[in-house]
């Protein structure tokens, strides 16, 4: 795991990036929070959807809600980097739009929309 630190207008944020999944899940999610909060003392992430276990992204798991909830009680902003057309799920097009007008928790196709959404 490799974590670099880019600047924006909402303030520092840590961008993950791994070969391997961090996020297989409820607990490695906890774990990759502490880690990052622990070594940069930053409060938004952004982590490559390549590094998320795809049970994530089938809502009916339950574990995206679980993991963005942690992300919430911590008061920690995430973006998720990737590709997300290859999901046919209406609900997760759904979830994502929706999170995307939030500003804590957003989806992207790249860094800089990331950013801008985070902010």
């Amino acid at each position: 795991m490799q974590v670099r630190t880019v600047q924006s207008k909402i303030g520092p944020i840590a961008v993950v990036t791994s070969d391997e999944l961090l996020i297989k899940d409820l607990q490695s999610a906890l774990d990759l929070i502490a880690t990052v909060s622990f070594e940069t003392g930053h409060s938004t992430i952004i982590l490559h959807k390549s590094a998320i276990c795809e049970e994530f992204f089938d809502l009916k798991t339950r574990l995206a809600g679980e993991i963005l909830q942690k992300f919430t009680n911590y008061n920690l902003r995430m973006g998720i980097v990737g590709d997300f057309s290859q999901y046919t799920s209406k609900s997760l097009h759904d979830f994502i739009y929706e999170s995307n007008g939030g500003g804590r928790i957003v989806f992207g196709a790249d860094e800089e929309e990331v950013i801008k959404l985070l902010g």
